[in-house]
């Protein structure tokens, strides 16, 4: 048998023809799939000469979605075995985990999951073997002639990805595979259409449960028939699953929108309607902290503030180019006057009419337009999720006009302040992602090639600079222009999407809002205008804040920062007074004069989560004093009032957490 060539995580190896992947890894338990010429292939594949290939472990990101991927095969197997009238949906792997589609005649209930689970765990224990076969369109029609949703997709095909979450991983471009479950004796178990990869066998699954089901809407369509979706996690080991459970539940004790309630901030009523949040005074205290905190840094910084309409003739959008790249993304057109006006879905369009309402000189440049501008998407009802994702928001939305050349340090600006931004709201565990265009859909993307690898190469300088981890993410770009984002991990761990900056050629260009600026030389020239949101938008970031900080704000952002806690009713006029004092210096204090004993009123206010408990009884009165006592339940006695109040006001001033 002849020798090939190939090489094997950078190292160059001779092996015999038909050699499989498995081969290279078989005294690496952790690998569990290859990267052969870039691409993710099962252990089972037979080299080629000139192959480089890589081991993928489990425990890497593109291992753990290989083994969900896997569990999610393992529980529609089970399904199907307990429920044979079951048709199967769609079944990808998902951050932390994966889920799986199906048309049943009744909703699961909690029972029915822990009979699937157990099955699952008698088929890991089979050791059933993941087999990869090719088939045609019309083989696979008559195979899976009982299974409608998997002949929907094999028509999608090549479209199936942006037509459904989650397609992409069962049909594609090129020809279509099936994944067959065999058994020990090689009899065929169970079978699915998928482009895998897999784990060999079932028994590499290490550790998994079984979460939740829910209705979820074929192809995410409100109008297509709804299914059952049963979601669940697997992890590389026990002990990893445990962690993640344990942060599942940190992350429920932390969840924003029971703590929104709990700590009585904001409200989402049913008569506003979904995706449609109403701020509390106390959530309007933290909302108001954190608009006059990022107007006053807008200010320092060199922008200028602006305001602009919520609605506008539908004709801006196009020219925008906003319709129809964005149509999806907005509302409905409102007929006034018989012509079509749009909510506004940004504000970039009206800040260039700003730009264009004169004449522009070279000597303005960087023009830094600002404003808090309240906008509305059109989101699905499915993925509205608190303050995190909603229909209506205000954003901290600014726009700096430049020439080319100042283009890369208006970015090093920008992204120096967003960083200083995050870190004095107590973020200081990030990362950034670079977003480009997808060049296999040119269709969505405007521009030419050469000025989205100017734009791309600015932003990518400029964020290796900065020394922070750089995340590429391929087709996360606008139509107009590459991006670059901040994700900041939180108290818990989890990432989430802060900041934006935003690269655009495209809308200053001729065919768009034909922006200019005389130049140094008199010509006219097309500046380069670059979007940023600090915040995103004050209601997600505010939603991140409490989940961050579990509702236990920092002093300076929290809605009650002193509370005031009379031992008896004798002392509460004590208290008064020192409120008043603290008041005038725009500290927010509650006095608890209220029938409640003194545990009581203490308890209340850790609930509420109060930083500061200012305690007053006989002893106080005679010595000027407080005993000083903080949400974590530390308490010192005998504080002189002078010193408690500096302590209050330092720590409101420097921005700590206590």
């Amino acid at each position: 048998m002849s020798d090939i060539q190939i090489t094997v995580d950078s190292e160059s190896r001779t092996v015999e023809a038909g050699t499989k992947a498995w081969q290279l890894f078989a005294e690496s338990p952790e690998i569990i799939a290859a990267r052969i010429g870039g691409e993710l292939r099962d252990l089972a594949r037979e080299l080629a000469d000139g192959d480089v290939v890589e081991g993928v472990a489990i425990d890497s990101n593109d291992g753990r979605d290989i083994l969900r991927h896997s569990t999610a095969h393992v529980m529609a197997q089970a399904v199907q075995e307990l429920f044979p009238e079951a048709k199967l949906g769609i079944g990808p792997p998902i951050t932390d985990g994966f889920y799986y589609d199906f048309d049943v005649p009744e909703p699961f209930v909690p029972d029915d999951l822990v009979k699937i689970e157990s099955r699952m765990k008698k088929i890991i224990k089979e050791g059933q073997k993941f087999d990869r076969r090719e088939i045609s369109d019309d083989a696979a029609r008559a195979e899976l002639a009982d299974e409608p949703y998997k002949l929907e997709l094999i028509g999608l095909k090549s479209t199936a990805g942006d037509a459904a979450e989650g397609a992409s991983v069962e049909v594609g471009e090129g020809g279509l595979t099936i994944y067959d479950n065999l058994k020990r004796d090689g009899s065929v178990a169970w079978g699915d259409l998928c482009r895998g990869p897999h784990l060999p066998t079932t028994k590499r699954i290490p550790a998994f449960t079984l979460m939740r089901s829910a209705a979820a809407y074929w192809r995410g369509d409100e109008k297509n028939k709804q299914l059952q979706r049963i979601y669940g996690t697997a992890w590389e080991t026990k002990e990893a699953l445990d962690a993640h459970l344990h942060r599942i539940e940190e992350a429920q004790r932390r969840d924003h929108r029971r703590l929104g309630t709990e700590l009585d901030l904001y409200s989402f009523p049913d008569e506003i309607g979904s995706g449609l949040p109403v701020f509390h005074p106390k959530g309007g205290v933290i909302k108001r902290e954190m608009e006059d905190y990022v107007r006053r840094r807008h200010i320092e910084e060199g922008f200028e503030y602006v305001g602009t309409p919520h609605i506008s003739r539908e004709e801006l959008f196009y020219t925008s180019g906003h319709l129809p790249y964005y149509g999806e993304g907005m509302f409905p057109a409102l007929d006034l006057d018989g012509q079509p006006y749009r909510l506004k879905a940004m504000n970039c369009p009206m800040h260039n009419l700003i730009f264009r309402s004169r004449q522009r000189s070279y000597r303005e440049l960087p023009l830094r337009l600002f404003e808090f501008g309240h906008v509305y998407r059109n989101e699905k009802s499915g993925v509205i999720h608190g303050l995190t994702r909603v229909r209506g928001f205000a954003q901290d939305d600014s726009h700096s006009y430049v020439t080319p050349e100042q283009a890369p340090d208006e970015i090093r600006h920008l992204l120096k302040f967003v960083l200083s931004l995050l870190r004095d709201f107590g973020m200081d565990d990030f990362y950034l992602e670079l977003s480009t265009r997808d060049d296999s859909k040119p269709d969505k993307f405007i521009g030419s090639d050469d000025d989205w690898a100017v734009a791309t190469k600015v932003l990518e300088d400029v964020c290796l600079e900065t020394g922070l981890e750089l995340v590429p993410d391929p087709g996360g770009a606008a139509y107009y222009g590459p991006k670059v984002s901040v994700q900041a991990r939180d108290a818990i761990g989890r990432t989430w999407q802060m900041s934006t900056i935003q690269y655009d050629f495209n809308m200053p260009s001729a065919e768009r809002f034909d922006l200019e600026y005389v130049a140094a030389d008199g010509s006219r020239q097309k500046p380069v205008m670059i979007h940023s949101a600090k915040f995103g938008s004050i209601e997600r970031f505010m939603g991140v804040l409490v989940e961050h900080y579990a509702g236990a704000f920092p002093p300076w952002l929290a809605p009650v920062q002193v509370v005031g806690i009379p031992v008896a009713e004798r002392h509460a006029d004590y208290l008064y007074e020192l409120a008043r004092r603290l008041k005038g210096m725009g500290i927010r204090v509650e006095v608890d004069d209220s029938d409640e004993r003194m545990q009581k009123k203490i308890r209340n206010a850790q609930l509420q989560k109060v930083p500061f408990m200012l305690i007053a009884g006989d002893n106080d009165i005679e010595g000027d004093a407080v005993s000083f006592r903080y949400r974590s339940g530390e308490q010192e006695n005998g504080v002189p009032v002078d010193d408690a109040v500096e302590r209050i006001v330092e720590a409101i001033r420097s921005r700590v957490q206590v």
